[in-house]
């Protein structure tokens, strides 16, 4: 293997790039192109001084002072610089260049890495050849800076040695994201980092997830990243690089083709639009296309096509293989080439055609360049190469890759390849790679012999592009797969798929049908399953919601479910509740609510059960199993849940900065993983605060994004929003059309609490009828629950139809018993509404004045204003009452506050919140300024910000 070539003297004094776009003429060696090009312009050879500069995607020399020259790009620069500037300052930040190929985004990534002194610069760059390697590009980023893994705590090492295949282990993303941030944060120690990411739009999935994790959490670090790619990252800071403007294309065109005729010129300016690589390339492309005929790139590609033509056999060999090997490991490349009978010699002839590099690292001189050696070889030759790759590949530091490159060395069926890349899948998944884990198991059911192997790879691979969001992906390879129509297991599993498919896309009532009929077929074979997916169809319908009969249908269906095997489940207590009402079913429900194994499987369902029987204590029980075991586990999927149940059951016992809290943390987990955050617990809380202008925005939003997936149960929960709300706001036929809105067809839960708006509306509105009816509704739900709240919200919905007084002070007292306080709140601000309305204003001012201080407190905002209404009414002075500053906190203020306020340090908060100490500290300078305080001492002094048990 011959050594690494060295850079040539001129190449170092002029400080070229390597890898950059090329343009350098075919034969000719590349220093002596750029030599000869700069003396026909200029004469002699410059001195050691001249520092080049690139200018849009390429380089000029500037002879004497070393002063830096830019043809355009000022805005982009300036961006840079300002990113640049504020890491060095402790405030880090992301930059996202994005353009079409060749527009200069790569120039401008190295304009940063030479100008970027002080810094401590680590790179990675994308590729379209290990798009399906998880934690590829994550690992090209980090390898600078392992040498510090040893210093993270041992739960962050080991998530990143089992990420990049060191050891073994399955860590959550948000895991290893977090002990990414912190070897990067550990880099930063000694000086600023600045993050190079080159051909972002081919990084793999894993490791985009956690790129796009670690630039949402470095404002507080002297880190700074900047990523360029064709299209994608859109959330995140981004700059359009678009085509030079006429005269800097000109300038470009004039500094490095000085020989071309003027109508050429002009031709190429028109051509190019302002590309600077076509700029380049155009001139030797063969030709020009007619306007429009093909993109830019394209037409480059076909010039870089182009120069192999003359080139020999064995060189057109090496840039193959160069090609397919996405490493770019010198070692790798010559071992493979001396397999294929290339020699050394072929290397010179490879660099002299300017289209590769042989240093170091092999480079390309433009990732198009690597495309087109890559597309423009016979498909043998391809094989070869791959097969080559694969013979020289370690099998023990590299087993994925090798499987990979054995993977593509041939066409046909193979059971060792498919078995292999089955065993790459199992690896990919366990460590995060989703994505790779199908494209493993797709590319593994192609090489299978077998028909039944095939058909297995291929539901695996479905399911593993489910599970990664690639539903187009994943409903082609159910369209493939051919099943015996005898086999009722199989059939089962692609209906299964086909429902959770067309759920996830469309939100329809198609999904749960297809769950239905693979509960069906499994009935006499697999009793146990058939009823699993019985209850997928509920919790499908509960989602798509009750608006196209989807319940109905699910709940018809489920009659002829396969009876439990052991005691009652929860769809033998949704059967019940369908079938025999609320009386006759709350007592069995209840107990299999209180049987742990019968609902840890489904909390989300038996937390909605617990709701529909008003049960509190229940919720409370299986929100907190859900949250203990989450953080057992560390599964980012039970953790979101629970901290919704828990941010949820925080909002109707009116700890609203509980609720708050956890709402951050939840969109914490839910940034750290990529998806979008719960937004139920963020409209609970909004409708109950009830600041008119936040809680319509929130609603609004809900409900445009419920109406664009049709999901019934979700508008349902934006009714009851806005009837609540209505309510507090005492617009009370807005509340009775909301309220009817969301009881109209009976929604597992939402149905429940939003009766008593219901019934309070229509009083006021005087839709007496409409009152007695849901009156009626909920005292059989809540006479069947028997709990202080039930029997609380049922007695003041009844007082309010029947006028009895009795029903007033039952409702108070049944609420005394129960957390839920702004339930007992309303039920004294209903009783002193009836009382002066009898004419009792005494009394009603007690009753009133209770209510007004009860919701003050809560900061219930729009009831306390309908509360100190009615007192003035009632001839009281009202005093207004501050809520206090902790107001002005955002969630995630308000949530590391509390963390404080109860103790934790800065290192524990940023565990909790997947952020890093520094960043905590930042976020506690703004809590301190919001709150006029200056310590931490001082937080703990706040009522408002301590937990309940601290209370």
């Amino acid at each position: 293997m011959p050594p690494p070539r060295a850079r040539s003297p001129e190449r170092r004094a002029s400080g070229t790039r390597t890898g950059g776009p090329c343009s350098w003429t075919p034969g000719l060696p590349p220093s002596s192109r750029v030599v000869a090009r700069h003396e026909a312009r200029t004469g002699p050879a410059p001195p050691a001084s001249v520092k080049t500069t690139y200018i849009g995607a390429h380089t000029v020399p500037v002879v004497g002072t070393p002063v830096r020259t830019f043809v355009g790009r000022g805005e982009e620069r300036r961006r840079l610089e300002v990113l640049v500037a504020g890491a060095k300052n402790g405030e880090g930040g992301v930059l996202v260049l994005r353009g079409e190929a060749g527009i200069g985004k790569s120039a401008l990534l190295d304009h940063l890495r030479r100008s970027a002194q002080g810094m401590r610069v680590i790179e990675a760059t994308g590729s379209q050849f290990e798009t399906e390697l998880p934690f590829a590009a994550l690992h090209q980023l980090c390898v600078p800076a392992l040498g510090d893994l040893a210093a993270l705590p041992p739960p962050h090492r080991a998530a990143l040695e089992a990420a990049f295949g060191l050891a073994d282990g399955t860590p959550e993303m948000f895991r290893i994201g977090m002990a990414a941030l912190e070897l990067l944060v550990t880099a930063a120690g000694s000086e600023p980092v600045l993050c190079l990411v080159d051909e972002a739009h081919w990084l793999d999935d894993a490791s985009t997830r956690i790129l796009t994790f670690l630039a949402r959490r470095i404002s507080a670090e002297p880190v700074a990243m900047v990523l360029a790619a064709r299209h994608g990252l859109d959330e995140l800071p981004s700059v359009e690089v678009t085509g030079l403007a006429d005269d800097d294309a000109r300038r470009l065109l004039v500094d490095t083709r000085a020989t071309l005729d003027e109508t050429v010129r002009d031709r190429v300016l028109a051509e190019a639009r302002g590309n600077p690589l076509a700029l380049l390339e155009l001139p030797g492309a063969g030709g020009f296309a007619l306007p429009d005929a093909s993109s830019v790139p394209s037409r480059v590609e076909r010039s870089f096509q182009d120069r192999l033509v003359p080139l020999p056999e064995d060189v057109r060999l090496l840039l193959t293989v160069a090609s397919a090997d996405p490493t770019g490991d010198p070692g790798l490349l010559w071992a493979a080439a001396e397999r294929l009978g290339v020699g050394p010699a072929a290397g010179a002839h490879a660099e002299a055609s300017g289209l590769v590099e042989l240093g170091p690292r092999v480079r390309f001189c433009h990732p198009l360049a690597r495309s087109a050696v890559y597309q423009a070889a016979a498909v043998e030759d391809r094989h070869a190469a791959h097969q080559a790759l694969t013979e020289v590949t370690d099998p023990e530091r590299d087993p994925d890759r090798r499987a990979w490159h054995r993977a593509q060395a041939g066409a046909g069926p193979d059971e060792d390849t498919a078995a292999e890349l089955n065993r790459c899948a199992t690896r990919a998944a366990a460590r995060g790679g989703v994505a790779a884990a199908a494209a493993f198991l797709a590319r593994a059911a192609a090489l299978s012999r077998d028909p039944a192997r095939r058909t297995e790879r291929t539901l695996a691979a479905a399911q593993a592009h489910l599970d990664s969001g690639a539903l187009d992906a994943a409903d082609g390879l159910l369209t493939a797969v051919t099943v015996d129509g005898t086999d009722h297991v199989a059939l089962a599993r692609v209906e299964l798929m086909r429902g959770r498919i067309t759920f996830v896309r469309r939100r329809d009532g198609d999904g749960p049908a297809f769950m239905l009929r693979a509960a069906q077929r499994l009935a006499a074979t697999d009793p146990r399953w058939s009823r699993d997916c019985f209850l997928d169809a509920v919790e499908m319908a509960l989602v798509v919601g009750r608006a196209s009969g989807v319940m109905d249908m699910v709940v018809e269906a489920a009659r002829s479910a396969p009876p439990a095997s052991g005691p009652p489940d929860l769809l033998d207590a949704l059967l019940r509740l369908a079938t025999e009402g609320h009386h006759a079913a709350a007592r069995p429900v209840r107990e299999i609510l209180a049987s742990r194994p019968q609902w840890t499987r489904r909390p989300a369902l038996a937390g909605m059960l617990a709701v529909e029987l008003w049960d509190a204590e229940a919720h409370g029980v299986i929100t907190d199993w859900v949250l203990a075991s989450a953080r057992e586990s560390g599964s980012p999927l039970t953790l979101r849940l629970g901290l919704g149940m828990a941010a949820a059951g925080a909002v109707h016992t009116g700890d609203f900065a509980a609720a708050t809290s956890a709402i951050a943390e939840e969109e914490a987990v839910a940034d750290a993983v990529g998806v979008e955050p719960l937004a139920y617990p963020q409209l609970h809380l909004a409708a109950l605060r009830g600041r008119e202008a936040q809680a319509r925005a929130v609603i609004d939003s809900f409900t445009a994004e419920a109406t664009a997936s049709g999901t019934g149960q979700t508008i349902a929960n934006a009714d009851w929003a806005t009837a609540v709300l209505s309510n507090g706001l005492t617009d009370y036929p807005a509340a009775l059309a909301a309220a009817e809105a969301a009881t109209r067809h009976g929604d597992l839960f939402v149905a429940a609490i939003a009766l008593p708006e219901l019934v309070e509306a229509a009083v006021r509105c005087g839709e007496h009828e409409v009152a007695r009816s849901g009156s009626v509704s909920l005292t059989e739900r809540t006479e069947g629950s028997g709990t202080p709240w039930a029997l609380g919200v049922g007695a003041y919905a009844r007082a309010l139809v029947t006028g009895d007084e009795d029903d007033f002070a039952a409702a108070i007292g049944h609420l005394e018993k129960s957390p839920l306080a702004p339930y007992l709140a309303r039920a004294h601000l209903l009783y002193g509404e009836w009382l002066r309305r009898q004419g009792r204003r005494r009394d009603a001012r007690r009753q009133l004045r209770t209510a007004y201080d009860r919701f003050a407190d809560i900061g219930m905002a729009a009831f306390t204003d309908r509360a100190a209404a009615e007192l003035r009414a009632a001839g009281a002075d009202v005093r207004g009452r501050t809520s206090g500053n902790t107001d002005d906190l955002t969630a995630q203020e308000t949530h590391i506050a509390r963390l404080v306020a109860d103790g934790a340090t800065s290192k524990e908060v940023a565990a909790r919140l997947f952020i890093s100490p520094r960043t905590v500290d930042a976020h506690l300078r703004n809590i301190f300024r919001k709150l006029g305080i200056t310590s931490r001492r001082q937080l703990r002094d706040l009522p408002a910000l301590r937990t309940p048990t601290a209370r």
